[in-house]
C-alpha cells in the first residue's frame, strides 16, 4: 500500500512538472524579440531598405554602359521587270527569291553628362542610409510600444493584486461578523455593510481582470500573436534610476530620425546637382559590330553582304528648353532648404520632448521614496487594525478606511513606479538607448 502511495505521489510530480514547464513564460526581452521578428512595419521597411540597396549602383544612375544585340531576317517572293539601254537584256521575271539579314552588337556609354552621373549615385547612396535609418527608428518605436505595454501588464497585474489583498480583508471581516453574530455582540447591518463592501471589492477584481486581458490583447497585438495567448509575465517594473539629461541629451544628437532627416537633406542636395547638370553638354560613346546580307535569284548581285566593327560619338549640347532646367533647379535648391527646415524642426521637437520626459521622470524618482513608505505604513494600518478588529477594539468603518488607505497607497505606489518606468524608456529611445 505504501509502495502504491509513493507511485501515485511521484506520477503527480512529474505531472506537475510538465504542466509548469508547459507555462509559457515571456519576458520583456523575450517579448521585444518576438514583435520585432512579427511586426509588419517592420518588415515592410527592411523591404524597402532592400529594394534602395538594390538601387544604389552605378547601373541605375547610368554609369554603365548598354549593350544590346538585334536581328532581323526578311524572305521575299517579288516579281521583277529589269530593263537596259540594251533591249534586248531586258527581263521580267516572277517568283524570284530573295533574303535580307541584318545583325549587330552594339555598346553606347556615356563618357559626360555634366558630373550627373556621380550626382545620382551620391543620392541613391543617401537613400539607402535614409531607409536603413529609417528602420533603425522603427525599431525603437516597436521596442518602446511593447515595453511599454508589457509593464503596463504588469502594472495592471499589480492592480489586482492590491484589490485581491482588500478581499482577503473583506472575507475576514464578514467572517468575524457572522461569528460575532452568533453570539449575539453583533447586528445584521454589520453583516449586510461588510457583505456589500465584499460585493464591491469583489466586482472591482471582475472590472480589473478585464482591463489586464484587454492590456495584455494590446501588448499580443504588437507582437502580432494570436489575442487570446496565454503567457507568464516574469519580468518587474525596475527603474533605472542614474539617467542624467546631459548624457541623454548627448546621445540624441545619433538618433536614426535625425539621421534620416539628415540623409534627406542630401538627397536634395545631390538633386540639385542632378538637375543643374541638365544644363551641361553629353557626350556618348557607341560602339559595336554590325553584318549585313542581301539575297536575290535575280539581278547583277545575287549576294551583297557586309559587316565589320564600328565606334563613334554623340554630343549634345542643350541650348533651350523653354527654362525648364532652370526652373528645375530652382525647385531643388528650394527642396533642399525646406529640408533642412524639417530637420531643424525634428531637432527642436525631439530635444523639447527629452526635456519634459525628464522632468517626469525626475518628478516619479522623487516622489517614489515617500509612497513606498506610505504603502508600508498603509499596509501596517491594515494589519493592525484587523488585529484590533479581532479584538473588538476596532470598527468596521475603521477596517473599511484602512483598506481603503492601503488600495489607494497600493495604486499611488505602482502607478507611480510604472510613470517612472515610462519616462525612462522614452528617453532611452529619443537617445538611442534602448537595446533590442
Amino acid at each position: 500500500m505504501q509502495k502504491n502511495s509513493f507511485i501515485v505521489l511521484l506520477l503527480v510530480l512529474l505531472f506537475s512538472q510538465e504542466k509548469i514547464a508547459a507555462q509559457n513564460n515571456l519576458s520583456l526581452k523575450e517579448a521585444v524579440t518576438i514583435a520585432i521578428q512579427n511586426s509588419y512595419d517592420i518588415k515592410l521597411i527592411e523591404n524597402a531598405a532592400s529594394i534602395a540597396k538594390n538601387n544604389n549602383n552605378y547601373g541605375v544612375a547610368g554609369g554603365l554602359p548598354t549593350v544590346t544585340v538585334n536581328g532581323t531576317n526578311n524572305n521575299t517572293l517579288n516579281t521583277i521587270s529589269q530593263t537596259f539601254p540594251d533591249a534586248s537584256r531586258n527581263t521580267t521575271r516572277s517568283g524570284v527569291d530573295g533574303s535580307t539579314l541584318n545583325g549587330g552588337l552594339a555598346a553606347t556609354m556615356i563618357l559626360f553628362n555634366g558630373y550627373r552621373i556621380a550626382a545620382t549615385k551620391d543620392r541613391l547612396e543617401s537613400i539607402q542610409k535614409q531607409t536603413e535609418a529609417t528602420l533603425q527608428v522603427q525599431l525603437l518605436n516597436t521596442s518602446s510600444t511593447v515595453m511599454q505595454q508589457y509593464y503596463n501588464v504588469i502594472r495592471q497585474i499589480a492592480f489586482l493584486k492590491t484589490i485581491e489583498k482588500s478581499i482577503e480583508a473583506s472575507e475576514q471581516r464578514v467572517a468575524i461578523v457572522k461569528t460575532r453574530q452568533e453570539i449575539g455582540v453583533a447586528n445584521q447591518a454589520d453583516l449586510l455593510q461588510s457583505s456589500l463592501d465584499l460585493n464591491a471589492l469583489l466586482q472591482a477584481k471582475q472590472n480589473q481582470l478585464l482591463v489586464l486581458d484587454q492590456v495584455k490583447a494590446d501588448l499580443y497585438n504588437s507582437m502580432v500573436v494570436p489575442a487570446n495567448s496565454n503567457y507568464i509575465f516574469t519580468d518587474s517594473i525596475q527603474v533605472d534610476q542614474k539617467m542624467i539629461l546631459s548624457d541623454v541629451e548627448s546621445k540624441m544628437k545619433a538618433h536614426p530620425l535625425l539621421q534620416s532627416a539628415q540623409q534627406l537633406i542630401n538627397v536634395n542636395q545631390f538633386l540639385e546637382k542632378e538637375t543643374k547638370a541638365l544644363m551641361y553638354p553629353t557626350l556618348r560613346a557607341n560602339s559595336g559590330f554590325n553584318y549585313n546580307s542581301n539575297k536575290s535569284t535575280a539581278g547583277f548581285i545575287l549576294l551583297n553582304e557586309s559587316y565589320g566593327p564600328f565606334l563613334g560619338f554623340n554630343l549634345s549640347i542643350p541650348i533651350y528648353a523653354g527654362t525648364a532646367n532652370k526652373r528645375a533647379y530652382k525647385n531643388a535648391q528650394i527642396n533642399t532648404v525646406n529640408s533642412k527646415i524639417q530637420y531643424d524642426n525634428t531637432a527642436q521637437n525631439l530635444s523639447t520632448e527629452l526635456f519634459k520626459t525628464y522632468q517626469n521622470y525626475q518628478n516619479s524618482l522623487k516622489q517614489t521614496p515617500v509612497e513606498i513608505e506610505n504603502y508600508k505604513m498603509s499596509d501596517a494600518l491594515l494589519s493592525l487594525v484587523m488585529e484590533r478588529f479581532k479584538l473588538g477594539e476596532a470598527t468596521i468603518v475603521d477596517v473599511k478606511q484602512a483598506q481603503q488607505s492601503f488600495e489607494t497607497a497600493g495604486f499611488r505606489l505602482t502607478s507611480l513606479q510604472f510613470s517612472a518606468k515610462i519616462a525612462e524608456i522614452e528617453l532611452k529611445r529619443m537617445s538611442n538607448q534602448l537595446n533590442f
